[in-house]
């Protein structure tokens, strides 16, 4: 899609957007915002198109307000926010799909819009049909599309049906040939909203791989997701939006856990929690990356220590209240703190709660994180079924988890957490996201591959059943 650049009609100046040639960037935006007209009846419609200067008859809705954005070529950007917070009119604008109501946005690059998967197919076209249109439409010629053709047949991979019309398919295999079609131009840049959790698990996995092939390919990736793991494994940065505004940009970490404290805000604290976070202000993250104490370990590898530099510098607390968590450790079988482990050494992480109001249904929960903050692993007690049914104001808990840390040597974090029902929802008492980080020594003998050692208690072992030099 050629570069664009609109101005709104609330009169304000057009900032001049750089050259390509100045900086490398895919996609500018200078205080984007978009404004809908809403009536309260039909006929306020009509009377607005007759009396255009005399009245108005429309409240305005402002869907999003004062953007401003610059994304470099080759980057993975992720959008986050609550329902109605912007994200997707966000992205129709900077797809071109819609008008901006003031501001500018300039894209550089082919542009791939993944905003409704099948937007446009027409039921009564068959497969191969709606697939040349969508392409055609996409800005693909038809000699184009006719040599990538067999390409998205064997990606959607749903045989026959291919040239059967599309008010045949199931949900299943409509979201594989829409993704099929929108995924095969090659993009410079993609955008997505919502569109990756589709068809089977393995289908997804293809999707993502696919993805992550344009990605390494040096195409730009703008996306909006509900899923925070997904944001932070894929992403470089990324934005949250609420009410129309841009809050935050800044590294995927720290605007999922700013995104969290938003969704579990008192409401008659939010605009408060808003400003706090507006004040972090925009960065890149590069400051805000945990680090680890970068002390040179004089312990053994088939030791754990506590080092005393090895404090996490991105916790973030949040909760209804109710409850309050405090002494997070983990601690070995000699009951001594330790944040140092050793790669296969068994240990307990525990915390204590403070009940101040009652509770009902409560449960524990823990979760242990990679540095990227993706969440791999966790443990919650007692099981739902079994949740503590009430707890009276000023009741004690000590709380441990047990685990072996069968992990490759790195730094990880822990969140802990207290759970309970609350007008006919789960919600966190009391939770803090990265309330500790500790570190995985290498092991002692053997080797880890991957993330988590699998190995049981029978070693692995191979098994000669021919002698190929005889």
């Amino acid at each position: 899609m050629p570069g664009r650049a609109t101005a709104g009609s609330f009169g304000q100046r057009q900032v001049p957007l750089e050259s390509p040639e100045e900086r490398p960037l895919a996609i500018e935006a200078r205080g984007l915002g978009k404004t809908y007209a809403v009536y309260a009846r039909p006929q306020d419609r009509l009377k607005q198109i007759l009396w255009p200067g005399r009245r108005r008859f429309y409240r305005e809705f402002v869907a999003v307000h004062g953007v401003d954005l610059e994304v470099e070529r080759g980057e993975c950007v992720g959008v986050v926010g609550r329902n109605g917070s912007g994200k997707s009119t966000l992205l129709s604008m900077i797809c071109g799909t819609l008008e901006p109501s003031v501001g500018e946005v300039v894209t550089r690059g082919r542009v791939a819009p993944m905003l409704t998967l099948g937007a446009g197919f027409s039921p009564e076209f068959t497969g191969r049909e709606n697939v040349l249109l969508n392409a055609m439409v996409l800005g693909l010629s038809r000699r184009e599309i006719l040599a990538r053709m067999q390409s998205i047949i064997d990606f959607a991979d749903i045989g026959e049906f291919f040239d059967q019309p599309v008010r045949r398919y199931s949900s299943g295999m409509y979201s594989r040939l829409a993704f099929a079609s929108a995924i095969s131009i090659d993009p410079e840049i993609l955008v997505m909203d919502e569109v990756l959790a589709v068809g089977d698990e393995a289908f997804t996995r293809k999707c993502f791989a696919r993805i992550e092939e344009i990605k390494a390919d040096g195409a730009t990736i703008f996306f909006a997701s509900h899923a925070p793991n997904l944001v932070i494994e894929l992403c470089d940065r990324a934005l949250l939006m609420d009410h129309g505004e841009c809050l935050l940009i800044a590294d995927p970490k720290t605007v999922i856990s700013q995104h969290q404290r938003l969704l579990y805000a008192d409401p008659d604290h939010e605009e408060e929690l808003r400003d706090e976070i507006r004040a972090i202000g925009n960065t890149s993250g590069e400051g805000r990356r945990r680090r680890a104490s970068t002390r040179p370990s004089q312990e053994s590898a088939n030791q754990g220590r506590f080092d005393v530099g090895l404090v996490s510098e991105s916790t973030v607390e949040y909760g209804i209240g109710g409850a309050r968590l405090d002494n997070v450790r983990i601690l070995d079988h000699d009951q001594k703190q330790v944040n140092v482990l050793r790669a296969g050494g068994e240990y307990r992480y525990v915390y204590d709660v403070h009940f101040v109001e009652h509770g009902s249904q409560v449960r524990f929960g823990m979760m242990m994180k990679l540095i990227t903050g993706l969440e791999f692993a966790g443990q919650v007690t007692p099981s739902e079924s079994d949740a503590i049914e009430k707890v009276e104001p000023g009741t004690r808990f000590h709380v441990e988890f047990s685990f072996v840390a069968k992990l490759i040597p790195g730094t990880y974090f822990m969140n802990a957490g207290v759970l309970a029902f609350d007008e006919g929802e789960v919600v966190y008492l009391h939770r803090i996201v990265d309330a500790l980080m500790f570190k995985i020594l290498p092991p002692e003998n053997g080797q880890i591959t991957g993330l988590v050692d699998l190995s049981g208690r029978v070693p692995p072992r191979f098994q000669i059943y021919g002698d190929s030099s005889s």
